[in-house]
């Protein structure tokens, strides 16, 4: 199976180059005035919402004076223009250009699971072909190789950029209130760019990823447009993850493993579809056990937001069961669920990749001793960067395992 590239974020960043429009103010609600400097701000009909986002009225509208946090100064390594486009900590803190603000609201660092989720889909089809593979000569059809990379491509040009980046912005916009406590300099709390403007995004990326997915069920050959269903169903659970009523993200089971499910399973199922079919229990198993280990990461992103989601009502694993009793949480299903994946290769004769699935949790669990379980709040972002390499490679050699193994055996 080949490794697709990564390349395809850097070209990605077109597809959200909207045209340029006049700055402004987001409105915010007055449920939370007493935690925020506000003023009235003007109420203009092409600032003005539409369902199912609402939109600030006369007697509700506001703009908010959110002050960065020490915690976001400027990085001086030259690098600050680059996370403001990545939209993570240390950016740029001013710009003019509409169009690297809607790239930064999309927060382009996170679609790389997604891209990652899909490759891992493609393997596990074991229908992917290359275009000139040099370990099998059967495996050079230098046409249909090019035909599957193109796949591949617009596959993680909708997993990404456009259906992350919807997932991204939606939910900046419903956290407009809570990010003018965790992080003021997000583009909606600091004013950078208008309602409208948001919202229009919010359709833009949500409607044309519904397109692409619709394409690729055509060009697949799909009788049930496989593709399409799948980005509906992460589409709706990215709006209650976000959205009230629901609001997924109040509670912490329901919310982490949400978006564990987001980020692996359904990229994944989106690949295999692509390239294969979804007939067997266990590509459906495998990718779940996946999300709950999922549910695990998502919590360590939570310890950073502690005071904010307490002041704010959301009821996150940290607020609820405290940043100690969290913490096993996240080391726990991190670890076991990965063990019992192990498991079940061993089960099916394939002692090599649960061996090498073992082998890659052993440096998850060192890191978790030394960086996680010691202080999970200073060492969130360092924990993530050197541990999750690991755990994201223990997915595609499950998806290559799954994609090489004899079933009818």
């Amino acid at each position: 199976m080949k490794s697709l590239l990564l390349a395809p974020l850097l070209a990605a960043s077109t597809v959200l180059a909207f045209s340029p429009a006049p700055r402004s103010f987001v409105g915010l609600s007055t449920q939370q005035q007493s935690s925020l400097s506000m003023l009235p701000a003007n109420s203009n009909d092409e600032d003005r919402a539409f369902y199912p986002f609402p939109g600030t009225t006369a007697e509700s509208s506001f703009r908010l004076g959110a002050v960065p946090p020490k915690s976001n100064e400027e990085v001086e390594d030259g690098s600050a223009g680059v996370r403001q486009l990545l939209g993570v900590k240390g950016a740029a803190s001013e710009t003019d250009d509409i169009w690297k603000i809607r790239l930064q609201l999309t927060k382009p660092v996170t679609w790389i699971p997604l891209v990652w989720g899909v490759m891992c889909g493609a393997a596990a089809s074991g229908n992917y072909h290359w275009i000139w593979n040099p370990f099998d000569p059967n495996d050079r059809d230098v046409m249909l190789g090019l035909e599957d990379t193109a796949k591949g491509f617009v596959a993680m040009i909708l997993a990404g950029p456009f259906l992350t980046g919807y997932t991204q912005t939606i939910n900046d916009w419903y956290d407009r209130e809570i990010d003018a406590i965790n992080e003021p300099y997000r583009p909606i709390p600091s004013g950078a760019i208008s309602e409208g403007q948001v919202i229009f995004q919010i359709w833009f990326l949500l409607l044309g990823g519904l397109g692409i997915a619709y394409g690729l069920d055509v060009w697949a050959g799909h009788d049930f447009p496989t593709v399409l269903a799948l980005s509906i169903f992460g589409s709706w659970v990215s709006y209650i993850y976000s959205a009230p009523p629901l609001k997924l993200k109040q509670n912490g089971w329901a919310g982490n493993y949400a978006l564990g499910c987001s980020y692996i399973s359904l990229p994944w199922w989106c690949g295999q579809a692509v390239f294969g079919t979804l007939d067997r229990p266990v590509y459906f198993i495998l990718p779940i056990l996946y999300s709950i280990a999922g549910l695990g990461i998502a919590i360590v992103n939570d310890f950073k937001s502690v005071e904010g989601d307490r002041q704010m009502g959301l009821n996150s694993l940290p607020v609820a069961f405290g940043i100690d009793g969290a913490k096993y949480i996240c080391a726990g299903s991190v670890t076991l669920t990965q063990i019992g994946v192990a498991a079940y290769l061993q089960a099916i004769g394939e002692t090599t990749y649960a061996a090498i699935i073992l082998g890659l949790v052993v440096p998850q669990i060192y890191f978790q001793a030394t960086l996680l379980l010691p202080d999970p709040v200073a060492n969130d972002v360092k924990y993530q960067a050197q541990s999750q390499p690991f755990f994201v490679f223990g997915i595609l050699a499950t998806a290559l395992c799954l994609g090489h193994h004899d079933f009818s055996v």
